[in-house]
């Protein structure tokens, strides 16, 4: 029994005597050199030194549980990354720049009489030849580039998306870049007289179109991919932002002076900038979700653009007949919300109440609507069930159908509800 209190006294002493030893080196020496004999040490005899804290090197309170989330985090955001990384892999040769040149007078050359430098006062025995002379003024001109925009690619054999004011002057000719350098002549195709749009052409084959996504289930936060030509100058720049706002109505002005109204737009903060009207704003599995048309200048990061929903039955009627046609009813309406069946003393908040603008009277004459029997004050709450409100309103509902087609208003008169049957007719 005293051998055996002996023997652990010393234990004792020698496992206090390296404790302190390890202590004092550790804090007094660089690590790497007690890489082997300390480390080595306190795996083998002093599991409680991992509560020590050093000078150099204080312990991590993290669980095993902590560095799994950890890792599970980071591996999302790589993935994030990876998926954004595809997506512009997958659609960069898609996206296209176009320039607008024109014939810009750039100096005045004059033909000029040669015995000028005798007039004055010397006499000149030809001025009964020149006295009606006058410089003959010979214009000159060069091409140059007034404007710039973006495109994208839904055909195979070259038809081109863009917006309606990167083709807008009728004077200039347009120039498709695409991503590897190659350029081609384009010609306008068709022009949408309402939305934003316009669908132009190149001759060109074998290329890689971009397939149109579903713009009517966003959610706001959701993430976004712009791609255009930047300024002007630097082609397929990429940026990615979310959806920050649905259904918002603007009035857009143009650099030719003109002004629009554009309605029911996504706003996102992907960064866009002059140059990247008419490119293609998409989601993470690559798909066109909008196109990108407006920024607000004086904000940072406040884009939008026209939802593919809007234009999707637009491209395909301008690549199969060459044409646009808008679907038309024939009416002035007021869109109700809440604060307009206040004012009106309405007992319904959603809806187009049929009413008369400016001296028109609210149902056009020989119209579809008024060969269907609508009448002002009526009410459309929906269009083939589809109810009509502030994010849906009648103009952008009605889009989403085509000239002749048969559509169902569901309609309040008074206290009634009717079901009116309408053919659709062509603006």
């Amino acid at each position: 029994m005293k051998q055996f209190k002996f023997n652990l006294v010393k234990i004792i002493l020698l496992l206090v005597v390296i404790n302190m030893f390890y202590v004092v080196a550790n804090t007094y020496f660089p690590s790497d050199i007690l890489a082997f004999t300390g480390n080595s040490l306190q795996k083998a005899f002093l599991w409680p030194l991992n509560q020590i804290p050093s000078k150099s090197n204080e312990p991590l309170d993290i669980s095993i549980n902590d560095i799994d989330n950890v890792e599970t985090v980071y591996q999302e955001k790589i993935d994030y990354e990876q998926r954004i990384i595809n997506v512009v892999k997958n659609v960069e040769g898609s996206v296209v720049s176009i320039m607008a040149n024109k014939d810009l007078p750039v100096a005045d050359s004059y033909t000029m009489n040669p015995f000028d430098m005798f007039r004055g006062d010397v006499f000149d025995p030809f001025s009964f030849y020149f006295d009606d002379y006058q410089p003959k003024v010979e214009p000159k001109y060069e091409k140059k580039q007034v404007s710039s925009g973006s495109g994208f690619i839904i055909t195979t054999d070259g038809y081109i998306v863009t917006n309606k004011h990167v083709v807008s002057d009728d004077k200039a000719e347009y120039t498709v870049f695409l991503n590897d350098g190659v350029k081609y002549t384009a010609k306008i195709v068709a022009v949408d007289p309402l939305e934003d749009f316009a669908l132009i052409k190149i001759e060109a084959n074998g290329l890689k179109p971009l397939a149109l996504g579903n713009s009517d289930n966003l959610s706001l936060g959701q993430t976004v991919i712009a791609i255009g030509n930047a300024l002007g100058e630097f082609q397929n720049t990429i940026s990615v932002g979310v959806i920050s706002g649905l259904n918002r109505n603007i009035t857009a002005s143009g650099g030719n002076g003109t002004v629009e109204r554009l309605t029911n737009l996504l706003q996102t903060d992907a960064a866009i900038n002059q140059g990247n009207s008419g490119g293609p704003l998409l989601s993470l599995d690559g798909k066109v979700i909008g196109m990108n048309t407006a920024i607000v200048a004086t904000a940072q990061n406040i884009g939008f653009a026209i939802p593919v929903n809007k234009i999707k039955n637009t491209i395909e009627e301008a690549v199969k007949t060459g044409k646009i046609t808008v679907p038309f009813i024939g009416v002035y309406y007021v869109q109700i919300d809440k604060t307009e069946a206040e004012e009106r003393d309405l007992d319904v908040d959603y809806g187009a109440l049929l009413v008369a603008d400016k001296g028109n009277s609210a149902i056009l004459k020989d119209s579809p609507a008024e060969k269907s029997g609508l009448k002002e004050g009526d009410i459309i709450l929906s269009v083939n069930q589809e109810k009509i409100t502030t994010k849906s309103p009648l103009a952008t509902v009605v889009r989403k159908y085509k000239p002749g087609e048969t559509i169902e208003l569901e309609v309040k008169r008074g206290e009634n509800i009717l079901n009116i049957n309408l053919v659709l007719g062509t603006k």
